[in-house]
């Protein structure tokens, strides 16, 4: 691509990402929050007279996902389904510097709540469909495979109004087989100089649990021989806090810990699970680094009491569980029971939400073309497939047999920890040179994986 054609793209999505940042598409996690029609009313117009498909799906009233389908010239070919999303989380305006919903251009850097995560994404993914699109209405060749482009509404509340209900309801919406969504494109840099390029390819699962305590009851004033619910739950939370909970021992983990050039000790440490130490060795990524290498687990609610003067005989602890690839159920409960020891004989489990990690191989036409993509974007790179320690859209399609891998390119050379403090975070905003070597690595990628050519092993689908 020319230097003209990367500014005009670059230049577009900039402007795309500021008008969705001006929308305030703040979902607060309730259903009547949201409001992500504006969004897919301004894709809409952005679409409007070209060979493209639209289609609204709104399980409620104004949590509008907007479907846009470019037809492939070839019904055996793999298809490539952009995941975006349009909905923001909310903000405390007092802490912003720059107004959250103004999209200002400051700095070297786009300013506003979704700027990161993840409307500039959401845009470039509109803007390289439309160009394709165009060159289509100009007469000139269709991809092979189906392109979509999806502005997904309630990704932030795990979209039970989005992805996740048009999964459940709608699965014919759009493919499945291979989806490209956010947070790729960061670097690590490891200690001897080497530069990595980290790719989304799995993102951990949720096992939340209840746990029902029982203690003794009894009269406040005669508290002598008796431990109260609240005293049992204590001695339960103390217990969860200092167990050791299962490590990971997969290559993912592996190539994550090479990247940062450590000492060969500290290293086989780290990937055989031996090591017990902070992770303060990963710097701005010590907690995310041990969120990535262990089920997690999160104390978050506890109840327990009534009337002041009774001793209560039961009280409830609520864990945020985030499950590995390949843990069950099953292990998170047997590990919660041997975390609790002696305890466990007054503690009943219950499971509440549960659902299993997700990762795709890397063994795949679609993360090929990622990994050429990136090279070539940043030449003496390695390109290395990570975890994320949160959730997305992209799990969704992983449980339906497809593929699935966060993408994106910081040019700027931002690291995943500069990238990962930015999410959710005051005064959120990207460098103006991401979001133009986003879309232009995008635009790249698309053309790669969807026009046949010589040269990409596409044996793995």
């Amino acid at each position: 691509m020319n230097t003209l054609a990367h500014h005009d793209i670059g230049e577009e999505t900039i402007d795309l990402l500021q008008r969705l940042i001006a929308l305030a598409s703040v979902n607060d996690l309730t259903p009547d929050s949201g409001n992500e029609e504006a969004a897919a009313h301004l894709f809409e117009t952005f679409f409007t007279g070209l060979p493209v498909e639209i289609e609204r799906i709104e399980p409620h009233p104004g949590r509008t996902t907007l479907v846009v389908t470019l037809r492939g010239s070839d019904p055996s070919a793999q298809p490539l389904t952009f995941l975006g999303h349009t909905d923001v989380v909310p903000v405390d305006e007092k802490h912003w510097t720059h107004p959250p919903f103004a999209g200002e251009i400051s700095e070297g850097s786009i300013w506003g709540r979704g700027s990161v995560d993840m409307l500039h994404l959401t845009a470039a993914m509109a803007v390289v469909t439309r160009r394709l699109a165009e060159e289509v209405s100009r007469g000139g060749a269709r991809p092979a495979g189906t392109l979509t482009f999806v502005a997904a509404a309630d990704e932030e509340a795990r979209g039970g109004l989005g992805v996740p209900w048009i999964g459940e309801h709608r699965s014919d919406a759009f493919p499945w087989d291979a989806q490209l969504s956010e947070m790729g494109g960061a670097h690590i840099r490891g200690a001897r100089g080497a530069d990595s390029v980290v790719v989304i390819v799995g993102e951990k699962g949720a096992a939340q649990r209840r746990l029902h305590v029982r203690g003794d009851a009894g009269h406040g004033s005669i508290p002598l021989g008796r431990v109260s619910a609240v005293e049992m739950l204590a001695r339960v939370s103390r217990a969860l806090s200092q167990a050791q909970w299962p490590q990971a021992s997969d290559e993912i983990w592996a190539g994550f810990v090479h990247a940062f050039e450590f000492d060969s000790e500290l290293e086989e440490s780290l990937i055989s699970g031996a090591y017990r130490g902070d992770y303060s060795e990963f710097g701005d990524l010590a907690a995310y680094a041990h969120a990535v290498s262990h089920m997690t687990v999160a104390q978050t609610v506890v109840r327990a009491g009534g009337p002041i003067n009774v001793l209560p005989s039961s009280g409830e602890l609520e864990l945020d569980i985030r499950t590995l690839p390949g843990q069950s159920d099953d292990d998170v409960d047997r590990a919660i029971t041997e975390a609790l020891g002696e305890l466990a004989d007054h503690v009943t489990i219950e499971r509440l939400l549960s659902e299993r990690a997700t990762a795709s191989s890397i063994d795949t036409k679609l993360y090929r073309a990622i990994e050429e993509t990136l090279t070539q974007t940043n030449p003496g790179a390695k390109v290395v497939p990570i975890l994320f320690p949160g959730g997305s859209d992209l799990r969704v399609g992983r449980h339906k047999g497809g593929v699935g891998y966060g993408f994106g390119s910081c040019s700027s050379g931002a690291t995943l920890g500069q990238v990962y403090s930015q999410l959710h975070a005051h005064d959120e905003h990207i460098a103006v040179e991401d979001v133009v070597s986003t879309v232009c690595a995008l635009d790249h990628l698309t053309r790669v994986f969807m026009y046949p050519r010589k040269g990409l092993n596409s044996s793995v689908d």
